[in-house]
């Protein structure tokens, strides 16, 4: 079983205060930031509208496209390392996993943007990661098998965040397994246009389209 790596606690004020800042960290446009610094314009104004990895490279820039896939993981992990490391347990799920969900949500619905921001892939990757690594490699794994068989970037997303769950609660890691269940619920709804273009047969593949993920 997923052993307690602390004290059970409350929402105390300070852990409210730790959730609020990794929303807020979340929230931190990276992609944008890096394209408008770089002299791209706004980058919701061109593919998919998104501000993730995948719609920055469709700037041509690969460099800036790998800058935003790290620092949105970055930022997940650790947001998830320092709350887990400075609180314990609330009720069954460890402290850090609800501060990562926080970044997730930060980052799919950003403040600074009128709360519209990107679709939170490589931002959950992060949080698995951060949270219980053999979880998020293998969704990392699942992500880079199925973009790799089907060029699919939002199928490999669906698929890597259902199996994290999945295996999370086979190797008994139930508070991650938990997260992760939750963090693949809201990627299928800030994925839900792309599920219907892949069921119509109109979604773009990786490096092949201006829409999608």
């Amino acid at each position: 079983m997923f052993p307690l790596s602390g004290p059970v606690v409350g929402f105390s004020p300070a852990l409210i205060a730790a959730i609020a800042a990794g929303y807020l960290i979340g929230s931190i446009p990276v992609g944008l930031a890096l394209t408008r610094m770089a002299g791209l314009g706004d980058i919701r104004r061109i593919g998919s509208g998104n501000i993730g990895a995948t719609n920055v490279l469709r700037t041509g820039n690969k460099s800036l496209a790998a800058a935003t896939l790290l620092l949105d993981v970055g930022k997940g992990a650790l947001v998830v390392l320092v709350v887990s490391r400075n609180w314990g347990f609330v009720g069954l799920m460890d402290a850090g996993l609800f501060a990562g969900l926080a970044t997730v949500l930060g980052h799919n619905f950003p403040v600074w943007l009128k709360f519209r921001g990107g679709k939170g892939v490589a931002t959950t990757m992060g949080v698995l990661l951060g949270s219980l690594f053999p979880v998020g490699a293998v969704a990392c794994g699942a992500w880079l098998l199925t973009a790799a068989v089907f060029r699919y970037s939002s199928l490999a997303a669906l698929v890597a965040l259902t199996a994290a769950p999945v295996y999370a609660a086979w190797i008994g890691a139930t508070p991650v397994a938990l997260a992760a269940g939750a963090l693949t619920l809201l990627s299928i709804f800030t994925h839900r246009a792309n599920i219907e273009r892949l069921i119509q047969g109109q979604e773009p593949k990786i490096g092949g389209g201006k829409t999608g993920t």
